[in-house]
Parts: structure tokens; C-alpha cells; sequence
């Protein structure tokens, strides 16, 4: 009797196992058949507005895009350190060469997107060739900008820097000669370079394109010079932790933003403000 008792509960036993099993193998093809997310932290304009635009193509991919908003330059490194985010989308390549450099994050570029020409914006002249003896020319305090800013205006024939000085790291102390002795400010941060054009602060603001475009300014047509985006270093990536490159989901997403459709947008909307990477490669 206590023989067939034993044999009735081990078989109770047993039963209830396979049951379990079987539930738990469910439940696991079942988040397999949902879409995955991929959380990415971008600046306001154009990194979000195009990151939206890339959503339903990813969606056809089965990957759920979150977008994160920032408006700094410092959080959405910090963040994606913290694994908080799966990739970020708004810096250069010497931007985050130098916050690797500065903070040792173990990120690497994913993938370039588009590049945002940095313009220099005036009230008070129409062209560089007007701007007078000893003008005043507003730059960020974003180190990391100036050897762009300073390239720009060594471009335009303003300013020459000095011999064996890498242009993407050169700082006003680099600059050998300035036939015009223009005088360089570089105290105001980024996101207050258009306030400082509003205000008409100076002969000539050098202003972030993302900035330009937020504060509704088109840098085609309001800049009275523009970057070339010729050989240009400070194409805008997508960033990720080292690894991470790999994951298809990131893969899928560098994909979609390299794509036809997202090019042919970022043309319509920005008209030379912003430049699709995958037409200049």
C-alpha cells in the first residue's frame, strides 16, 4: 500500500515538473517572437528628428527604437557608460576621441550618419572679405570645436596655423598668422552661440550646425561661410560600448540610417544643412 501511495505521488511529481518545463520553454519562444528594443540617446536636431524618421524602418525589422533626448554634450557619454543606453548619436569622431581620451569609456564608432557644417553667422557684414580690421569672432568653450572653427577659417584664407599643428586639435595659441587681427572669444557655451548671433554680440559667430538648425537658422542660406563637407572629419556617429558594434541590432539601425530612404530625407528636409555620410563616402 505504501508502495502504490509513493508511486502515485512520484508520478504527481514528475507530471507537475514536465508541466513546468514545458511553460518555461514557452514563455521563452514567446519573448524570442517579441520585437527588440534599442534604447539610443540623441540631440534634439536633426539626430532625433532623423532617428524618427528611422523608426518604422526598423520597425519592419522587428526592433523597437526608444529615443532619448539630450541637450548637452557631456550626459549622453556619461549614460551610455552607466549602460543605460544602448548607443548614442551626436558627437564627431574628435570629440569622442577626446572624452576617451579624458574619461577612459570603452566606446568605439558603430557607423557614420550625416554631417552638420559649422557656419559663421553675421548681423553685421555680408561676406568674411567685409569683416573689418580687428573684428570680433565669437567661438564656443568647447575645446574639442576649435581646431574645426579654426580649420574653417584657415579654409576661408582669414587665419594660417602653425606648421605640424593637427588641425582637428589647433587652439587660438596655434594660429601663425591673422592679417586681419581678428580677436577670438571662446567663452560661451555651445548652446548659447545663437543667443550670442540674436543679440548681435560680435562681427562674426561661429555656430554648431545642430545649434543653427534648433535656433531655426538654415546654414545654407543664413551662414555667410559654410564648412565643406570635402575630406570633413566631424561626420556624426553612432556610438556604442566596445562589443556592442557587433549586436545585429546596431548593425540593423547603422544600416537603415545609411539607407536610400533615410538619405533622400535628410536631403528634402535640410537642403544642404545636414549631409547624408553615405553620399560623401
Amino acid at each position: 500500500m505504501k508502495k502504490a501511495l509513493l508511486a502515485i505521488i512520484f508520478t504527481i511529481f514528475t507530471t507537475a515538473l514536465v508541466a513546468c518545463g514545458g511553460a518555461s520553454q514557452e514563455g521563452t519562444e514567446g519573448s524570442e517572437g517579441e520585437a527588440k528594443t534599442l534604447k539610443v540617446g540623441a540631440s534634439p536636431v536633426p539626430h532625433v528628428e532623423i532617428l524618427e524618421e528611422a523608426k518604422p524602418l526598423l520597425e519592419e525589422k522587428g526592433i523597437e527604437l526608444e529615443i532619448v533626448e539630450f541637450t548637452d554634450y557631456v550626459l549622453p557619454n556619461k549614460t551610455l557608460a552607466e549602460e543605460e543606453l544602448d548607443a548614442n548619436y551626436f558627437q564627431h569622431e574628435p570629440y569622442l576621441e577626446s572624452q576617451i581620451a579624458d574619461n577612459n569609456y570603452k566606446f568605439v564608432n558603430a557607423g557614420g550618419v550625416h554631417i552638420e557644417p559649422i557656419g559663421v553667422y553675421s548681423k553685421r557684414h555680408k561676406s568674411l572679405e567685409d569683416l573689418p580690421n580687428g573684428a570680433k569672432i565669437i567661438m564656443s568653450n568647447s575645446v574639442a570645436d576649435h581646431g574645426r572653427m579654426l580649420s574653417l577659417l584657415e579654409e576661408k584664407g582669414l587665419i594660417t596655423i602653425k606648421e605640424g599643428v593637427e588641425k582637428t586639435a589647433a587652439t587660438i595659441e596655434d594660429i601663425a598668422e591673422n592679417p586681419k587681427n581678428l580677436v577670438f572669444e571662446a567663452n560661451i557655451e555651445a548652446p548659447m552661440l545663437t543667443k550670442a548671433y540674436e543679440n548681435d554680440e560680435a562681427d562674426a559667430i561661429l555656430i554648431n550646425g545642430n545649434y543653427a538648425l534648433d535656433a531655426e537658422l538654415n546654414p545654407a542660406k543664413d551662414a555667410i561661410a559654410l564648412e565643406s563637407p570635402e575630406n570633413n572629419p566631424y561626420v556624426n556617429l553612432i556610438v556604442v560600448r566596445e562589443g556592442d558594434e557587433d549586436r545585429e541590432e546596431i548593425k540593423a539601425l547603422v544600416e537603415v540610417l545609411k539607407s536610400e530612404e533615410i538619405q533622400e530625407f535628410i536631403e528634402t528636409k535640410y537642403k544642404g544643412s545636414v549631409i547624408s555620410a553615405a553620399k560623401s563616402e
